[in-house]
């Protein structure tokens, strides 16, 4: 086997897994410790990966700076969003004070709610129009409008959701990362997202599986400070998260 050939594939077993050791490569290509060392020191130097202890782990290096409009992000992953949104939306109880995140799969869970003896509280205008139509209470925080996502950011809505306490919470995320953690490109929407995220007492992050492993220029909350709610975990280097609800 060529030593790119043998490479490629070592980083498809990667991308696979999360994480390989050194036995694991050598089992697989019946290569000498040494050559597969050789591979992996090669592989970390042009940035395919990160060789740790004993093996490497996937490198997180999808970064995004740019953000799509509404109406190309509804666009993207429908039946994953739906399926996350539609558990989501069940996860609403009685007298629950619940805020529900700009972002299309937190609005494709609006079509799902059902509980109306619950009061929800959105930093989106197209939410509210739709909570509001349908007859459920809806609080809708004021301040600046971001044209590309259709969310309310500014100081007045920081102020505003720092005097809120919220029994729930439902946010969307540009990216997941164990390092970076939830992020997103823009600087005053990252800020009420993580005021509203620190006022809930049960935060979820509703993401489809294309988000994780990508990080954006702003982090809102850590990996651990809520739960994911995801139709698929595409690696095992996220795994061995007990954070994450798959549905």
């Amino acid at each position: 086997m060529l030593t790119e050939q043998r490479q490629e594939m070592i980083l498809q077993m990667l991308e696979e897994k999360g994480s390989i050791t050194v036995g694991e490569i050598r089992e697989k290509f019946d290569s000498s410790e040494s050559t597969i060392r050789r591979d992996l020191n090669y592989l970390d130097s042009i940035g395919k990966l990160t060789k740790v202890f004993g093996g490497a782990v996937l490198r997180e290096n999808r970064f995004i700076t740019k953000e799509l409009s509404v109406s190309q992000k509804s666009l993207v992953n429908i039946e994953a969003k739906t399926r996350v949104a539609q558990y989501a939306a069940q996860l609403i109880e009685a007298d629950d004070f619940v805020y529900i995140d700009a972002g299309t799969t937190t609005e494709c869970m609006i079509s799902y709610i059902t509980e109306r003896n619950a009061t929800y509280v959105t930093n989106a205008v197209a939410h509210a129009k739709i909570l509001a139509n349908a007859g459920f209470k809806v609080i809708l925080v004021g301040g600046e409008l971001k044209g590309t996502t259709e969310a309310v950011v500014g100081v007045q809505a920081v102020v505003t959701i720092q005097g809120y306490h919220f029994s729930k919470g439902f946010f969307g995320t540009n990216g997941i990362s164990i390092k970076s953690g939830y992020t997103t490109p823009d600087y005053s929407e990252a800020l009420v997202k993580k005021t509203a995220l620190h006022n809930c007492q049960k935060c979820y992050i509703l993401a489809d599986n294309t988000k994780f492993g990508e990080t954006s220029s702003v982090t809102f909350a850590d990996i651990g400070d809520a739960q994911i709610i995801t139709d698929d975990v595409p690696s095992e280097h996220y795994r061995s998260l007990n954070n994450i609800i798959t549905v």
